[in-house]
């Protein structure tokens, strides 16, 4: 494939100039320097239908002449050879002629800003400072670097693009209406009904553990609430049957992350599927990246592989390495936190907590819950089945996919968040576990913990279009073409996001940065190789590589001493957070390698990620059994 290099408008405002009446040209972005420009050009005061000779050069030579007839055209000069050129690009027809002016940069500038970005994030771990600079840098280079300009450009073209896309605004809008939800659930005691549900069947040391597993698994819509929650409530219990903190914050950590990152309703899925809608309108792929997004599930096998690593510690009772040792410690001593440990101070939401004194009633959660599921069910039937006609010798299974396939996710998901969020207040009043006030108090408190991620979420946004108009993926495709296999992707971008989740401390701000970049590079890769969106390759490594910055995202946040959930869950297991990274990162590491080995390789390859997840699962319960030993057990000689 060709090289690709940069071309940027170098005026102070965005880049069109009106010459006359007749024409106006305006570059699309950064055009490719040495490959393809692309232009929009408006051609007025013909007849309609007529057409007419429009040249395209610069100031010395002709590039390209068009036919084309009034209005507004999106036209390609292919390799125009422009070389270093930097003075005016040239549109012109019969005496009427539109000027504006380009300059070249060197090729490998399209990845600055997501390099930039990726860079900030590694050493400043601070996502809103890393996002914003490689937007502004973007801004720099397709404003001939005037800071002026690029700051206005930022703002007014980039962030409020982001903000007015109608289906940005729906994924804001869902986004913040279940974060309220949530916050009127935990404030109504719905949360702690569900855990104090299942707490009396945690009678002894499997059981505790399994009743832990089954609350983070229940536990499913927000992986913060999760941690807090799951871990807090569960500590008397472990402790008493002396389990290790270790243990509780392991069980706790590898559920909540996982949990909400798989689950088709939680806080993570508005941020999710905002990222893939704008990947793939970016692209112009007919994919529904709700849909895509549930269709991934099964090629997430970190996550997949976590859940079943931590159910089968809980049910064997079996443990190995540092995790073995704290158990001992923990059954032989009554020691659950080493004595040399600290344990970190517990964690309380305080604007999100219950008042005194109300009795706690599961409903209150889980009747919000199955309203999101029940209302989203029917919503996309409805929006699917609309003007589609079934076939009779259609199955009914041929005729849901249909449907779903052709369903609205975005309006679905408004009308899910906004019913389940009703229904939570409604039971909270109801029920008197809330005043009105007080529910008021729970849905606002929900609706700002949503606001970091709606900030980070309209970031992502930005810079995707940032590398958009910088044409970065073809940059990219065009380096690895020739070495780089679109079947090698989905375990390469595995291993990029688990590096930059461990890095950075968060699972958000590595997807947020690297799904604009992979989804467009996938697609460069896999439609040279001869595969086009629809067919059963593109879609299984589409699939696959999306899947895989999903995952890789959970499996360095588990590695990291620095993750958010990695600390809660040491805050809400009480337990010392340098203990529960010691004896959570052999586990955490072995999982995800072999999730590389027995799932991503493979599947990208054509071997069904079922049959994947199988042959995951039977390992892990095959080397605990073989490999793993009871705490009561006595230690080797």
């Amino acid at each position: 494939m060709k090289r690709y290099l940069l071309l940027t408008a170098a005026l102070l405002l965005p880049s069109f100039v009106f010459s006359a009446t007749e024409l106006a040209v305006e570059v699309d972005g950064a055009a490719l320097r040495s490959s393809d420009l692309h232009l929009k050009i408006t051609v007025g005061d013909v007849p309609a239908g007529q057409e007419v000779d429009v040249s395209v050069g610069t100031t010395d030579r002709n590039l390209e002449t068009f036919r084309l007839t009034a209005g507004e055209h999106e036209v390609t000069v292919e390799d125009p050879g422009l070389g270093s050129y930097k003075g005016d690009l040239v549109v012109s027809s019969a005496g009427a002629e539109a000027r504006t002016r380009i300059g070249t940069l060197p090729d490998w500038f399209s990845v600055l800003p997501a390099l930039v970005a990726i860079l900030l994030a590694l050493f400043f771990r601070d996502v809103l400072l890393s996002l914003f600079s490689g937007v502004f840098l973007g801004a720099l280079l397709l404003n001939d670097w005037n800071p002026f300009a690029a700051i206005g450009r930022t703002i007014d073209h980039f962030i409020v693009d982001a903000l007015i896309d109608p289906d940005h605004a729906k994924i804001l809008i869902f986004s913040a209406l279940l974060g309220s939800m949530v916050g009127v659930m935990s404030k109504s005691g719905g949360t702690l009904g569900i855990v104090e549900w299942l707490s009396p069947y945690a009678t002894n040391t499997r059981r505790g553990q399994f009743a832990t597993w089954m609350m983070g698994l229940l536990i499913f819509f927000d992986d913060y609430a999760n941690t807090l929650i799951v871990g807090s409530t569960m500590r008397p219990i472990t402790d008493r049957l002396r389990i290790s903190r270790e243990k509780l914050a392991y069980i706790v950590d590898s559920t909540a992350a996982p949990v909400a990152s798989l689950f088709p309703i939680s806080t993570w899925i508005g941020f999710e599927v905002g990222l893939l809608a704008a990947a793939f309108a970016d692209l112009n792929i007919g994919y529904d990246p709700y849909l895509t997004f549930v269709a991934s599930i099964p090629f997430r096998f970190y996550p997949l592989l976590a859940l079943v690593f931590g159910l089968t510690v809980a049910l064997s009772c079996r443990d190995l390495g540092p995790m073995l040792k704290a158990e001992r410690r923990a059954f032989r001593t009554g020691e659950v936190l080493g004595g040399a440990q600290t344990a970190l101070a517990d964690y309380e939401v305080s604007d999100m907590a219950p008042p005194k004194g109300i009795k706690h009633r599961a409903i209150n959660a889980l009747g919000p819950i199955i309203t999101v599921m029940v209302v989203t069910l029917l919503g996309l039937y409805r929006t699917g089945a609309a003007g589609l006609e079934r076939a009779a010798d259609q199955s009914l299974g041929s005729w849901l996919r249909e449907v779903f396939s052709n369903a609205n996710s975005f309006d679905t998901l408004l009308w899910a968040s906004l019913s389940g969020a009703l229904v939570a207040m409604a039971l909270a009043v109801g029920f008197k576990s809330l005043t009105l006030s007080q529910a008021m108090s729970g849905f606002v408190a929900g609706l700002k913990a949503m606001l970091l991620a709606f900030v980070v979420l309209v970031l992502a946004w930005s810079i995707g279009a940032v590398c958009s108009e910088l044409h970065t993926a073809d940059y990219l495709v065009g380096l690895t073409q020739g070495f780089l296999s679109p079947h090698l992707l989905p375990v390469l971008v595995f291993v990029l996001s688990a590096a930059v989740a461990f890095a950075t401390g968060t699972s958000w701000a590595t997807m947020s940065i690297l799904i604009p970049l992979v989804v467009p590079i996938l697609h460069g890769l896999a439609t040279t190789a001869g595969h086009m969106p629809g067919d059963s390759v593109y879609t299984t490594l589409l699939l696959g590589t999306v899947s895989s910055v999903l995952a890789g995202a959970v499996w360095g946040d588990h590695c990291s001493p620095i993750s958010d959930t990695t600390i809660l869950s040491s805050m809400g297991s009480g337990c010392d957070h340098i203990a529960h990274v010691r004896t959570q990162l052999p586990y955490a590491l072995g999982v995800g390698f072999l999730g590389m080995l027995v799932g991503d390789i493979p599947t990208a390859f054509g071997m069904s990620p079922w049959l994947s997840f199988f042959l995951g699962a039977t390992v892990i319960v095959g080397g605990l059994m073989w490999l793993g030993k009871k705490r009561d057990e006595p230690e080797a000689a």
